[in-house]
């Protein structure tokens, strides 16, 4: 008995001390996630080549982590852009056609099962500041909406301390917070002391804690696609202003992570919802309205300060996000739709593999799916993008390309105008911009800018004719309902 009662006594005493050692145990860093979504930016910085805009702040991220040089929005039109990086499905899977506005009235399927809600079943505790715009809220649920800075969503060194509490509160809990900027989507009036009254891109007011970087319209960058006037350069200036902003509250929101001991175990991506606000890039399928700037910092990387030329899309987000947080994206195929479930897969996959590797291999193409902006812009354009073509599939080419209300009222666009259909817009002349043919092919290698549309060319017939059958396998695929106008026209 006496022998019994030692062991006994010994096995408890073993169990204490292990449980105390375990006590002991640093506890293993929560593996957080910032998804910093800015609002209308193209591959405007440093860190993509720009040497005049001023971000050193995502210059520094980019040192730190992965550029992505072949990064694309799938739609180019904010709220519907949004609800793709939120779930991982196209729109016309996820019924959030267009802009979710109650004139609008664009929202997502029931069916859809959200990032925030999928991290959220994973432990994550999830808040979102700033711009919102998709719909409905039980979908895109976050457990906080952090609120009350100064300056609204055009400040986000504000935007930045109002987190502050939230990040350093419970350090043991992973966290996912969704930061949203409206910088630099155009807004604010206009410059009534210019010559050519550009639109002000939130630089009309004082944001506490903001530097405003200001810029002479002779030294901004006018990329290709945009005509050299100085309407555009003053336009661009203001642009750039509103960019340098957004770099300053990146910045801030580093360092906070940095002061709660955060920022080493914190995957941080900084991406836009689409292109540039300016005619020719936002709202459109051409290059400068889906390619965009995507940089990433994991806290697995091997490397530091890479650039990769993997051809990623916003559907890879959720995805990605998903697998970093320790969930199988492939395992979590169906959502609940009044008490039955529902099947559907992901449309993107994890790029996690993608950070350490300039040419990686298998990611060789994207597609995009972009129907609506506004209720009153439909326009369906569907797009295979390949490492050296990319075909645009324009459903609705008898109709003259729709603008939004924003882009047309520019001053841009307005100067470009006066001079008719026969003038040039950048490289392109705006007849073509405003009518376009129902196939557009181009080939990126030789003509990245996509003037030269070889879609009647015979000698790229087999070309076009294999994108063609790829992008409808897709539409089949992801249960596009556009698909039937293939048996109708």
């Amino acid at each position: 008995m006496k022998t019994t009662l030692n062991i006994l006594s010994l096995s408890i005493g073993l169990m204490s001390g292990l449980l105390a050692q375990d006590r002991q145990k640093p506890m293993e860093p929560a593996r957080n996630i910032v998804m910093f979504v800015v609002d209308d930016q193209g591959r405007d910085a440093g860190c993509y080549g720009n040497p005049v805009i001023q971000t050193p702040n995502l210059d520094a991220l980019a040192k730190d982590g992965t550029r992505f040089d072949y990064a694309f929005c799938t739609t180019a039109s904010c709220s519907a852009s949004r609800s793709v990086i939120l779930t991982g499905l196209h729109n016309h899977t996820n019924g959030q056609y267009g802009h979710q506005h109650s004139y609008h009235r664009f929202q997502t399927r029931d069916t859809v099962v959200s990032l925030p809600v999928w991290l959220s079943k994973a432990g994550y505790r999830t808040a979102r500041i700033g711009k919102y715009h998709v719909a409905p809220e039980e979908i895109y649920a976050f457990d906080q909406h952090i609120t009350g800075n100064q300056g609204g969503s055009r400040n986000p060194v504000s935007m930045a301390e109002t987190c502050r509490n939230w990040i350093e509160n419970d350090k043991e809990t992973p966290f996912f917070l969704y930061f949203c900027t409206s910088d630099p989507h155009r807004g604010g009036g206009y410059a009534e002391n210019l010559p050519y009254r550009p639109n002000l891109f939130g630089n009309n007011q004082n944001y506490d804690g903001v530097e405003e970087v200001t810029y002479n319209p002779d030294d901004v960058i006018v990329p290709p696609y945009l005509p050299d006037s100085p309407e555009c350069r003053a336009e661009l200036a203001q642009y750039y202003q509103s960019v340098s902003r957004i770099d300053q509250g990146l910045g801030r929101l580093v360092k906070i992570l940095k002061d709660a001991n955060q920022y080493e175990n914190t995957l941080i991506l900084y991406l836009s919802d689409n292109g540039i606000a300016f005619p020719g890039a936002k709202t459109t399928l051409y290059e400068p309205g889906m390619r965009l700037p995507l940089i990433v910092r994991s806290p697995d990387q091997a490397q530091r300060g890479l650039a990769t030329d993997a051809m990623v899309s916003w559907t890879d987000l959720t995805p990605t996000l998903l697998a970093f947080a320790g969930m199988e994206p492939e395992s979590l195929k169906t959502s609940a739709q009044n008490g039955r479930r529902v099947d559907y897969p992901f449309h993107g996959r994890s790029f996690l593999s993608t950070l350490d590797q300039e040419h990686p291999v298998g990611w060789d193409a994207v597609f995009a799916s972009h129907t609506f902006h506004e209720i009153t812009m439909y326009y369906p354009m569907r797009v295979i993008r390949t490492r050296q073509y990319k075909y645009l599939l324009n459903l609705a080419h008898q109709l003259p390309y729709p603008f939004a209300s924003d882009l047309y009222a520019s001053p841009t666009w307005q100067a470009a105008v006066r001079n008719g259909d026969e003038a040039l817009y950048g490289k392109r002349r705006i007849g073509n911009y405003i009518q376009r043919p129902r196939h557009e092919l181009y080939n990126m290698e030789a003509d990245s800018d996509e003037i030269n549309n070889l879609a009647e060319n015979p000698e790229f017939a087999r070309t076009l004719e294999g994108l063609q059958d790829r992008l409808k396998a897709f539409q089949e695929e992801t249960g596009d309902p556009w698909v039937v106008k293939y048996r109708y026209e």
